[in-house]
This record gives structure tokens, sequence and C-alpha cells, in this order.
């Protein structure tokens, strides 16, 4: 039995099940190093630029597409993590929020930056599962700086590089 259960659902084409089978172990990853060790969700959406657009406009108040929202289940800080006490009675696990991956953005920005779509994927994915682990980049000071070097450090133990 898995310890985490991640459902994950594409409203874009293309994605098949290697493709969430990848998204799966980059989230487990993430998961893993950042010491979760408990069972837990993450709720994942793959979609399209209108459809993150439309819900960044009603969550953030931001009427644009962007690559990735993540929205967190508790309110944490790096190194803080749920507990126990937190999982949903009916399912013994732990709801850490969800993420949702525009996949127009991932093919944009895989080409913009000079590397492959699994690799951009990848690092949407680590980015968004700390994010739900209490992780930000509100500003250009030590909290990003934590958040890139965490990120850097997943992707380095997926082999998966600049």
């Amino acid at each position: 039995m898995k310890r985490h259960y991640i459902p994950v659902t594409a409203a874009v084409p293309g994605v098949n099940e290697s493709r969430v089978a990848f998204l799966r172990k980059v989230i487990r990853t993430a998961l893993a190093a950042e010491g979760v060790d408990f069972p837990c969700e993450v709720d994942v959406l793959v979609t399209g630029d209108a459809e993150i657009r439309d819900l960044n406009r009603e969550a953030r108040q931001v009427d644009k597409s962007t690559d990735v929202l993540s929205f967190p289940a508790f309110d944490l800080r790096p190194g803080e993590l749920p507990g126990p006490e937190d999982a949903d009675p009916g399912t013994g696990l732990v709801p850490l929020g969800d993420m949702m991956i525009s996949m127009e953005h991932v093919a944009a920005q895989a080409k913009e930056y000079g590397h492959s779509i699994r690799r951009e994927l990848a690092y949407l994915t680590v980015h968004s599962t700390l994010h739900l682990l209490g992780y930000d980049h509100v500003d250009e000071g030590p909290m990003k700086r934590q958040m890139r070097a965490r990120e850097e450090a997943i992707l380095g133990e997926l082999g998966i590089t600049r």
C-alpha cells in the first residue's frame, strides 16, 4: 500500500499514465525529503492556461494565467509538519492541499529556459509541494533562497539537473 494518496486529474490532452506516475514520484520524493513520513494526500490537477487563469482570478484576484497554483491545507512554516491529529478520520490521511499545473506554461517555460518539459514539470511540482509544506518566496530574501535550495536539492535527488 502506498503511504501517500496522490490523485492526479488531467484536464488537458497528453497527460498519459507515464506522466502521472512521474508527477507522483516527484511529489513522493519531495515529501520524503521534507520528512513527511505519515500517510497524506496531495490532489493534483493538470490543466491549461484558461482554467488556471479562472482559478487564479477567483482565488487570488489576479486575472492572468500562471504556471502553478498551490492551496495548502495548513498554515505551516518550513520544517513544520501537521500531526497525526490532523488526519481525516475517514481516510487516516493528512490532507496537505491541492496543486494545479498549467501544461501550456510548462511547455512555454521549458522552451524559454532551454530545458526539457520533464525538467520544468518536475521543478513546478517540487515548487508546489514545498508551498504545501509552508515554504514561500514573497520577497527576494532568505525565504526565497531557502526554497530555491530545497528545490534544487530535491531535483538533484531525482537526478534532474539544469
